[in-house]
């Protein structure tokens, strides 16, 4: 009898998720035929209000490193572990609304890639884009690999094949629908992983055997944001790096850039942020408490889905499931979108020279399918997802912070420091990281990348004009 109850459920769980799936391919193919132009594809026509682009926002950071990665440091290191997520990437979200907004807004930019392009020329825009590009590949194979660990768990499918499933559905609806698919799909998704996750909590507080679990997981010793064996450094290095790391990430300058004015952008960045702090609090609770309630995890990661198996009934668990899915496939298409908008509008379309929209469109396409097919691959070698977050985040993004601050800041500081720049933060990260294993690798080249921007900008100026013009304005 139990054996039925679970191929019940099982199915259930399968059949709202192949649902749900072809709800977003539904929508994709609705609005791929409103899309006339490059922008429209990449930018949804830059016409997001506030609600659609604080909950693009929102959704599109608040992924598997939440649900499945934070939690799952959270339950292994208690507060130490909720640093990176949800803490620091909702103040970088925050940070973004509240200082740039508005100035990248203003310079109307098609993708991230433009601002190094007008800031510091067409070399640095391509070496930027190489720097840029793996940084969204490797958090769209974060994604995927956690989808197939949630559909492998909630189901008989093997993860290997769960992790196909993936990547097909997710690239399919990308490849047609653009962004304004993205966003539309992020404000379902985002809606229902907020429900999710509220039943989640709420089903586990009304189970709880007393109020004695709550003090024993927010005990004195997990309430620490520093474990024994880390000291300040590192602890610096791993606020930095969600905070820093991500600032100036492509999937979130997209969004800001897409909104239909700089007030817009300004606002929807803040509320993004702080709507991802708000539900973050959810697995970031969950996940301090426990280890009280399932001791002995031996993956700290499959904390959220073992509490949902354990404490929902069927009807509830596939409405977690769902949540689970949104959150991940919210995500990865963003980041997808990222590196072949950048590939494509950046370095394929200005060798061909084409104006042709369509041409435009059938480019940035071809060039989302790859980079999910190389996402699907870096997955099925993967082990960690947080790791993987979080050298998403480190990776090359020392120089890229250091040139778009300081380029947005002053005028000083051309294309050779930037390059100079860029290449000093990567390579000191890579060799600090891997070929030292230091454990604030990422303090470190940021450091470096930064004094090495300032120093070399006193021997070049800027040359553009037209961006001190549009700089100015932004203040």
């Amino acid at each position: 009898m139990l054996l039925g109850l679970e191929d019940l459920t099982i199915n259930w769980v399968l059949t709202c998720i192949l649902g749900y799936v072809l709800l977003q391919l539904l929508i994709a193919f609705v609005i791929m035929s409103r899309l006339k132009s490059e922008q429209d594809y990449l930018l949804a026509g830059r016409k997001l209000g506030v609600p659609l682009a604080a909950m693009t926002i929102f959704a599109t950071w608040f992924g598997a490193e939440t649900c499945i990665g934070a939690a799952g440091s959270i339950y292994e290191h208690g507060l130490a572990g909720a640093r990176s997520d949800p803490l620091g990437y909702s103040l970088c979200i925050f940070f973004m609304g509240f200082f740039f907004a508005r100035k990248l807004w203003l310079l109307k930019l098609t993708t991230l890639g433009d601002f190094f392009r007008l800031r510091y020329g067409a070399g640095v825009e391509k070496v930027a884009v190489l720097l840029l590009v793996p940084a969204s590949v490797i958090w769209a194979a974060a994604q995927i690999l956690a989808f197939g660990q949630v559909l492998s768990a909630s189901s008989t499918l093997a993860v290997d094949i769960s992790i196909a499933f993936a990547a097909a559905i997710v690239i399919a609806y990308t490849v047609l629908g653009g962004l304004l698919a993205d966003v539309v799909s992020d404000f379902i998704q985002g809606g229902v992983l907020i429900v999710g996750l509220l039943i989640l909590l709420v089903v586990v507080l009304l189970n709880l055997p007393d109020v004695g679990v709550i003090s024993q997981g927010f005990s004195a010793e997990r309430l620490q944001f520093r474990r024994d064996d880390e000291n300040w450094f590192a602890v610096i290095d791993g606020w930095s790096i969600p905070i820093i790391g991500s600032l100036f990430a492509a999937e979130l300058v997209t969004r800001v850039i897409a909104s239909k004015s700089a007030a817009v952008a300004r606002r929807a960045a803040m509320l993004g942020g702080a709507l991802y702090f708000v539900v973050g609090m959810v697995p970031l609770f969950l996940g301090m408490i426990g280890p009280v309630l399932v001791p002995g995890l031996t993956d700290g990661e499959q904390i959220l889905p073992v509490l949902a198996q354990t404490y929902l009934p069927t009807g509830l668990y596939i409405v977690f499931a769902g949540a689970l899915m949104s959150a991940i496939l919210s995500t990865v298409d963003s980041a997808l979108l990222a590196a072949g908008a950048l590939v494509s509008h950046n370095l394929i379309m200005p060798l061909l020279r084409t104006e042709g929209e369509r041409y435009k469109i059938r480019v940035a396409r071809i060039s989302v399918c790859f980079f999910g097919i190389v996402a699907y691959f870096m997955a099925l070698e993967a082990d960690s997802v947080l790791g993987l977050v979080e050298e998403a985040s480190a990776f090359g993004s020392a120089g890229i912070f250091t040139c778009a601050l300081l380029g947005l800041a002053q005028q000083r500081g051309g294309k050779y420091t930037a390059i100079a720049c860029m290449s000093v933060g990567m390579l000191s990260y890579g060799i600090l990281a891997y070929g030292f294993a230091n454990d604030y690798a990422y303090l470190l080249s940021l450091v470096l990348a930064f004094s090495t921007f300032v120093v070399l900008m006193w021997f070049e100026s800027a040359e553009d004009r037209l961006f001190e013009t549009r700089t100015e304005q932004a203040y």
